[in-house]
């Protein structure tokens, strides 16, 4: 998937079709299924608080690894979003309007970003929700869960994530206050004042206090302080290398004295002294994360061991992914298990199979795809010499894969509707404490 190519193409097809407006999106219906779930989503549980997170990661699971997604899962997906750009949680009656000052999520319309520009066709939705995202962008640079709220490290990832996968370098988008992005995240980072087994950490948000270290922040921090959104291209192996710690002047955190630099320099250090953290972090638990929630028993955070495979890969830290990975994929490790049934979580686990270089039709035995597409719509199409598992919805493959084909494929449609043909284009949270 080629990410980029995918963004020139809908932005040359969003400026020859914007004459012809677009058309409204439908309100979500319920189909023949037997969970009586809306047409077009993806698991049969409540979607009142991740209908919009879980079917954003199981699209871009699926594009990633060449199944082309029904039409309908993203007609739903689109159908989701609100007259100014923004996307709540789940809407269950998309004919009502959204409250602006709470019934919108940054993580949300950020996810949403990413799998609608994956998948292609829906240029529209996905320029609008671009924009909302920097009307409502703090003058610190970063992004709260809400319009307004104090910016939070996942919150801010997620948006640095949509502005990547539409081709816009996060770096350059200032806040009214001169603030980029990247200021607001490696401002939450922990640095060499923390004690020592933090440094390098991310805290969710500084609003009450003293920012303490969240490795579900972390994980988000690490991907995006590398300027990357779920999905990215990888462009090498490291040959082993593990990922630089922060480096401090003095020994212990908080004992070097004033010539410490109290964080990373740069995103890139950043990335790297968090990448260092999460992989000390898992070395001592038998290469997992530990849940993060408050009140939570002591037990293993697979979903948050996934984030970090995909920021350690992310990082051409295949070596260290490695390790992780391979416990996910583990009988005993129970991933599998946890993952099954559930949309988004079987995603996460294909997302971070996919980074990682391993087969995510074979994880531990599981086909996890095949498992990804037994819980929504058919899927239009499979990857060339893939099993489909007969679930092909149509023969006809995604406008958009990431190819070249695809792209100009893309552009040629556009080019007819611009001249007159007539083309219309139908068109989380979780608060990780």
């Amino acid at each position: 998937m080629n990410i980029r190519h995918s963004v020139a193409a809908l932005s040359l097809c969003a400026a020859l079709c914007a004459a012809l407006g677009a058309a409204a999106a439908p309100a979500a219906v319920a189909d023949d299924s037997p969970a009586g779930r809306s047409k077009g989503l993806y698991g049969a549980k409540d979607p009142k608080f991740d209908g919009v997170w879980r079917q954003s990661l199981a699209l871009l699971a699926q594009d990633a690894v060449g199944v082309t997604p029904a039409k309908s899962a993203i007609d739903w997906l689109a159908g989701q979003g609100c007259a100014d750009g923004g996307f709540a949680a789940y809407r269950a009656d998309t004919s009502k309007a959204c409250d602006p000052k709470k019934g919108e999520f940054t993580d949300a319309t950020a996810a949403a970003i990413q799998a609608l520009a994956a998948v292609g066709g829906r240029a529209d939705t996905v320029e609008k929700g671009i924009g909302w995202l920097k009307r409502h962008q703090n003058d610190d640079g970063g992004w709260g869960m809400n319009p307004g709220g104090p910016s939070d490290a996942n919150s801010t990832s997620a948006a640095i994530g949509a502005f990547a996968a539409t081709g816009q370098d996060p770096a350059k988008l200032n806040s009214k206050g001169g603030k980029s992005p990247y200021d607001a995240l490696l401002g939450l980072q922990l640095g060499c004042s923390a004690k020592a087994e933090e440094r390098g950490a991310f805290a969710y948000t500084a609003d009450k206090g003293k920012p303490v270290a969240n490795e579900l922040a972390t994980a988000s921090a690490a991907l995006a302080a590398q300027g990357k959104g779920f999905v990215f291209e990888t462009v090498g192996k490291d040959g082993g290398a593990a990922p630089e710690p922060l480096r401090c002047a003095g020994g212990k955190g908080g004992e070097g004295g004033a010539d410490e630099a109290d964080g990373a320099g740069t995103p890139k250090d950043a990335a790297e002294a968090a990448l260092a953290h999460l992989s000390r972090v898992m070395s001592a638990t038998d290469m997992h994360l530990k849940s993060a929630m408050p009140g939570a028993k002591d037990q293993p955070d697979f979903g948050g061991t996934a984030d970090a495979v995909v920021a350690l890969a992310a990082g051409e830290h295949s070596a260290t992914a490695g390790k992780p990975l391979q416990w996910l994929q583990g009988k005993d490790s129970g991933a599998t298990a946890w993952a099954k049934g559930d949309p988004g979580a079987l995603a996460k686990l294909i997302l971070a199979a996919h980074a990682a270089g391993a087969d995510p039709r074979d994880f531990g035995g599981v086909d996890l795809v095949q498992q990804l597409n037994a819980t929504g719509p058919k899927p239009e199409a499979a990857a060339p010499g893939a099993e489909s598992d007969g679930k092909s919805e149509a023969s006809e493959k995604k406008s958009d894969d990431g190819g070249v084909g695809g792209v100009w494929w893309t552009v040629g449609v556009c080019a007819v509707a611009g001249m007159g043909i007539g083309f219309l284009i139908s068109g989380r949270k979780r608060r990780q404490l």
